[in-house]
């Protein structure tokens, strides 16, 4: 992963070569090991290298074969070998790959032209620049759910500019905003049109169709397994993030089944040292047998990284703020182990409806429109949150549940196979692991335990942790971190600053003290203009789209985004038992 800058229009760009590598050291920190500067004519693309995949080969800007095209590139194409067999297959003169995955981009756009991203099935994460000298045109695109972040500037001298974060175009352009996720610009016609199809993704305000086709546990499996096993494509050392939930540590349960014989499994996990996942992910490492690294970090560590991570996510949303937090701090760590890429298990709860809130749903098309909200704004809020905090330091975060593959076949099944019933949220995905590594045995329920027989092989994760009930990342982390942010921004926002909020900020008004001292460091790095636009602002409870609050009469009127908020849902039994061992003297207020 890197960070890519494109300034297209400028009066001079050999001019501007100077002030194009001050910016450049503004994305430095997405990627550290080498950059790259292409400036020609009126144009330029800037390229900041994380190198993963060919350290040695995959220097960018990259050019083609005959040099024409130039292309900038942050992301990953997992089928990247797979698209070179077929684009040989079709073509008079097969081209010689040269290395890295993101070069099949261009000699595809060389055979199919701009919409070459519609005709040829590219999975991965990315957002590239194009620019083809021969025709004198840009093309600029993003990866269907918005996992790597782009942004659009337009400059007061009438150039457009394409930045990786927000913050490179504030001091120069007018206006700015977040990229679409899934769409294609092209410089030619100055169209901006969506290039992924699919039957569930749809524009917003069109009837969702509701899928009926119900799938197996072991089609879950299959598919799950597979996605986690193209995302392990890499030249560096690799690890992943694990909180001791059900997705992350399904991710790493699957990567330990597929590593490379003799290599071992760097598992991460961060919290307060009163976390309760921090407990349950030491337990899933030790099931697994990994190398696990265990971090812990002070609530007054947190605090005083607050202005660093707002300045590196670029958002004031209070959800993605408590949670990046503790990732920005972990990643700093991780950094130092000499780890470049991580897996992590962001989309899980919005494909399969995993966060409390969905215990509320009425329904299947709610609960499948609901779905389809949440993976639209992923961009806006966890993949931000995944990319951002960990890009601040330069580790690579790849998300398998988010797989083009994957998400088409989760999308794509009878919502009531999701839905919790009276039992527990993601019942289908954690019944599809319920089974010997090696066995295609038929799977427990939520409610009968089997132990392993003598002689089987175990099941991917224990029950205690299979079917644990969602913690979300902010909570689990350790609850007195939510608590002592909101007793310190208490302490700094007066209650006359609260009250007068809306005529400071009349657009996106925090309601909380918590949400105005957010608000408060955010406009000091940003401002109040565009870059307000470009945040995510809407009523939640534990993580609902505003459009789910209407599910229950107990959401009405309040906006909470932890998962406390679900109330006669939230299970408090496993962090009751953590504060009886004398674990967490403060976990009682905090579940009280």
């Amino acid at each position: 992963m890197c960070g890519i800058l494109g300034i297209f229009g400028l009066k001079d760009a050999e001019a501007f070569r100077k002030k194009a590598v001050d910016l450049q050291k503004m994305l430095r920190h997405r990627g550290p090991d080498w950059s790259g500067l292409y400036l020609k004519g009126n144009n330029l693309i800037a390229h900041e290298r994380l190198a993963i995949v060919g350290p040695d080969t995959g220097d960018q800007p990259m050019y083609s074969a005959d040099g024409s095209v130039v292309m900038g590139v942050n992301g990953e194409i997992y089928n990247y070998k797979e698209l070179e067999q077929n684009l040989n297959e079709s073509v008079e003169t097969p081209y010689k790959p040269g290395g890295s995955d993101c070069e099949v981009l261009i000699n595809l756009y060389q055979e199919s032209g701009v919409d070459f991203l519609s005709k040829w099935e590219v999975c991965g994460m990315f957002s590239f620049i194009l620019y083809d000298e021969s025709t004198d045109t840009f093309v600029v695109a993003r990866d269907p759910i918005g996992i790597i972040p782009l942004y659009r500037g337009y400059g007061r001298d009438g150039s457009i500019w394409i930045s990786s974060e927000m913050k490179v175009l504030v001091e120069h352009c007018e206006r700015f905003e977040c990229f679409p996720p899934g769409h294609v610009f092209d410089s030619k016609t100055g169209e901006t049109r969506q290039w992924f199809q699919a039957s569930w993704w749809k524009p917003e305000g069109d009837r969702i169709p509701i899928p009926t086709e119900h799938v197996t546990t072991d089609q879950v499996r299959e598919a799950f397994e597979a996605s986690v096993k193209s995302h392990l494509m890499s030249d560096v050392p690799y690890g992943v993030l694990l909180s001791g939930g059900l997705d992350s540590s399904l991710v790493a349960s699957v990567m330990n089944k597929f590593k490379p014989e003799g290599q071992t499994l760097h598992t991460f996990s961060v919290g307060l040292a009163t976390s309760p996942d921090l407990k349950a992910a030491r337990g899933v490492a030790d099931y697994l047998g990994t190398t696990h690294h265990e971090y812990t970090f002070t609530v007054q560590q947190g605090i005083d990284a607050l202005k660093d991570v707002i300045y590196h996510i670029e958002s004031f949303d209070v959800t993605s703020i408590r949670s990046s937090t503790p990732m920005y701090l972990m990643a700093r760590r991780i950094k130092a182990t000499g780890v470049k890429m991580v897996l992590s298990g962001e989309g899980a709860d919005e494909i399969f409806g995993g966060y409390l809130y969905f215990h509320k749903c009425p329904n299947k098309t709610e609960f499948h429109e609901e779905n389809v909200r949440k993976v639209r704004q992923l961009h806006l809020y966890d993949c931000l949150r995944a990319n951002k905090s960990m890009m601040a330091w330069g580790v690579e975060a790849r998300v398998p549940f988010l797989d083009r593959r994957f998400l088409e076949f989760a999308m794509g099944f009878d919502p009531t196979q999701k839905m919790c019933g009276d039992v527990i949220e993601k019942k289908i995905l954690r019944s599809a692991f319920d089974v010997p590594v090696h066995s295609g045995y038929a799977p427990c329920t939520p409610t009968i335990r089997r132990s392993t027989p003598t002689g089987e092989s175990k099941k991917y994760l224990p029950d205690s942790v299979l079917w644990r009930q969602k913690e979300q990342f902010s909570d689990g982390v350790g609850y007195s971190w939510i608590d002592g942010i909101q007793a310190y921004a208490d302490s700094e926002i007066s209650d006359a600053q609260l009250a007068n909020a809306e005529h400071r900020w009349p657009v996106k008004t925090p309601r909380t003290k918590e949400a105005y001292l957010y608000r408060e460091l955010f406009t000091e790095h940003f401002g109040n203009g565009s870059a307000v636009d470009t945040v995510a602002w809407q009523d939640s409870i534990a993580c609902s789209s505003a459009a789910a609050i209407k599910w229950d009469a107990s959401f009405q009127n309040r906006g909470d985004a932890s998962g406390r908020a679900v109330l006669g849902v939230h299970n408090d039994a496993y962090k009751n038992d953590w504060a009886i061992a004398g674990q967490d003297s403060g976990m009682e207020k905090a579940t009280s």
